[in-house]
């Protein structure tokens, strides 16, 4: 089996596995469940956390040449492995943007704005989460709710960063630096899709304007030959 072929056989299956990822995980930060049910939460989240590790080993290994596979793929080596360590279990759920940056690949202009919107919504609610588990125990802490969280990442994403809310840990202020590098990512995709889509408007509308040119110079050119053969005739 070839590296694409597993692509395609396993992308709706890892789409469902970070769906559920995010559900539980949003239940386990919002709802702060105890007992058995913080059990089952937290091997849950393990559990797809295997999936995409188990996907990242298959890759590799259909992968030909696989040193040079791996070297190119140190980012997705980096989100499997350091989840490992609890302080940086947010890492986790970057393997969903990796499912969404899969199935984008080459698309087209409309799809990728598509994914570029649901992308920075995504984001956005995303580090809200993060956030929240990460600053809402923590000593002068100001974020402490989820609408403040939510407010903040929205805020901070957009570069607006009014400074009411700022994180007081340093995993807080790691979070708060990979939204604002990936707004601005999203940022350049929104402004580089919409300069190529008027780039190819001006192309055509240029495209069109010299054909009705070049149609009106052969129709000229016609009659002017036209007369000439009379002119040529009568004399």
């Amino acid at each position: 089996m070839s590296e694409d072929r597993w692509k395609q056989l396993t992308e709706w299956p890892l789409t469902a596995a970070a769906v559920v990822f995010l559900a539980v995980y949003t239940w386990t930060v919002l709802a702060q469940p105890d007992g058995p049910a913080a059990v089952i939460g937290e091997a849950v989240l393990w559990g797809t956390w295997l999936v995409f590790a188990v996907d990242y080993a298959v890759r590799w290994y259909l992968a030909k040449p696989r040193g040079q596979w791996f070297v190119r793929h140190l980012h997705e080596f980096a989100i499997v492995v350091l989840p490992m360590l609890r302080p940086l279990r947010l890492l986790r759920l970057l393997t969903m943007m990796n499912v969404l940056q899969r199935s984008v690949g080459g698309a087209l202009r409309g799809r990728v704005i598509v994914y570029t919107a649901g992308a920075t919504l995504l984001l956005i609610f995303v580090a809200s989460l993060s956030m929240l588990e990460t600053e809402r125990n923590a000593v002068g802490a100001t974020i402490t709710t989820f609408p403040d969280a939510l407010w903040w990442a929205a805020t901070t994403v957009t570069t607006v960063g009014y400074g009411d809310y700022a994180p007081v840990t340093g995993t807080g202020r790691l979070i708060a630096a990979g939204l604002m590098i990936g707004g601005i990512a999203l940022l350049g995709v929104v402004t580089a899709t919409l300069a190529s889509w008027i780039i190819q408007r001006v192309a055509k509308e240029d495209e069109a304007s010299q054909a009705a040119t070049r149609a009106q110079v052969a129709e000229l050119t016609t009659q002017i030959t036209a007369m000439r053969t009379e002119l040529s005739e009568r004399s």
